[in-house]
């Protein structure tokens, strides 16, 4: 293994009902009051919003509410949201909603403590401060409840770029399964693939050789398969959403690429240029371009040992294109899309995808390996 250091600072509180302790948490931590940030009307229509003020009340919490975050968060109302922040002074954010009211609440953490305009931070400028950031999830997909990225998309430049930063890892993270039953079917989809897509990136494009590393990474995929088939059966299955949840929380909290060496995020470059021009979900993106990337990649003699391993400890073959093609198979079983046709994204745009995908490769250092002849190629094997 290589050197590395692990520092997760983020409290993570989990199991049923737990969100009623958010207030005594803020206030532990001497907070006065915060910026109240949230989607649009399911927490409310749930219940939810009235038990996270009513914890927040019972300790004194003052607090000022910013709704409408969108799934694929957007700049203007990030700014906006910085702008609330900074007129009610406001020392803390309370994000309750899934990864996109996270990734939003992140970012108006960063905006709210400088002058400077906030998309400078997703554009590259270091982020050295930021306000403390409180969660309360609904959804299991994204890892954001336990690291420091956010993504935000410019809706003027259509480019969906990301900060990554210990200065905005949650201080809490308050995992309920329970509240996670909602999800539709769908959603349930997108969020597996999302979750396995964290852990893939870096399975194959490292080096081989990291055992333990290379079993967490499997691990956490058989668990997401296994639970979601239960999902799709009984969406009501707590023990299912817990272990789920939590497997998504692993998947990008950090663990599983220590030691491992230099790998990179192919994917998920490509993806955001998807959910960017086409405002799909994430995860639905990623389906989509997994299985096109794992035939590009390995169709190339990329880590073969990897891609053997992959196929005999996730699904139980010999042949490596069959791991692949397992991995399709079930993405189209729960509902996912695996062409671009499927998510109505015209084949005669991946000329406009790969030249977006392409800025977002050269930020991300990548950008030698994958200009946008190469992730044209890639998207052609999605058509």
């Amino acid at each position: 293994m290589d050197d590395f250091i692990f520092h997760n600072p983020t409290k993570v509180i989990f199991g049923r009902d737990k969100e009623q302790e958010i207030g005594a948490e803020l206030k532990a931590a001497g907070v006065k009051k915060v910026l109240f940030v949230y989607g649009l009307n399911s927490i409310k229509q749930s219940g939810l919003f009235e038990r996270i003020l009513t914890s927040l009340r019972e300790n004194g919490i003052n607090y000022t509410e910013f709704g409408g975050v969108v799934s694929n968060p957007i700049l203007s109302h990030t700014r906006q949201g910085v702008a609330l922040a900074k007129a009610e002074q406001v020392d803390a954010i309370l994000a309750v909603g899934g990864g996109s009211v996270l990734d939003e609440a992140k970012g108006i953490a960063v905006g709210a403590l400088v002058d400077e305009d906030l998309w400078e931070f997703y554009a590259g400028k270091e982020v050295e401060k930021a306000l403390p950031v409180f969660t309360v999830l609904t959804l299991a997909a994204t890892g954001s409840e336990m690291n420091g990225n956010s993504v935000i998309t410019n809706e003027e430049t259509k480019a969906k770029w990301n900060i990554g930063s210990i200065h905005v890892y949650p201080k809490v993270s308050i995992l309920n399964p329970a509240l996670t039953c909602s999800v539709p079917p769908d959603y349930t989809a997108y969020s597996a693939v999302d979750a396995i897509a964290h852990v893939i990136e870096g399975y194959f494009t490292k080096q081989p050789g990291s055992r333990l590393q290379d079993r967490l990474v499997e691990s956490i995929i058989k668990t997401v398969i296994e639970t979601t088939d239960l999902l799709m059966e009984d969406p009501d299955n707590y023990a299912a959403r817990a272990e789920f949840e939590w497997a998504a929380t692993l998947a990008l909290n950090g663990l599983t690429p220590a030691g491992i060496g230099p790998f990179s995020f192919p994917n998920h470059m490509i993806e955001h240029s998807l959910s960017a021009l086409y405002d799909i979900a994430h995860g639905a993106g990623l389906a989509i371009v997994i299985p096109a990337w794992m035939r590009w990649y390995s169709a190339r003699s990329r880590t073969p040992s990897q891609f053997r391993r992959f196929a005999a400890e996730v699904f139980g073959l010999h042949d490596p294109v069959a791991g692949i093609d397992a991995l399709e198979e079930w993405f189209k079983k729960i509902g996912a899309p695996v062409r671009l046709a499927d998510a109505a994204i015209p084949n005669e745009d991946i000329g406009r995808i790969a030249a977006n995908a392409a800025h977002l490769a050269a930020k991300w250092g990548i950008g030698e390996e994958y200009n946008s002849a190469v992730i044209a190629e890639i998207l052609h094997l999605a058509v």
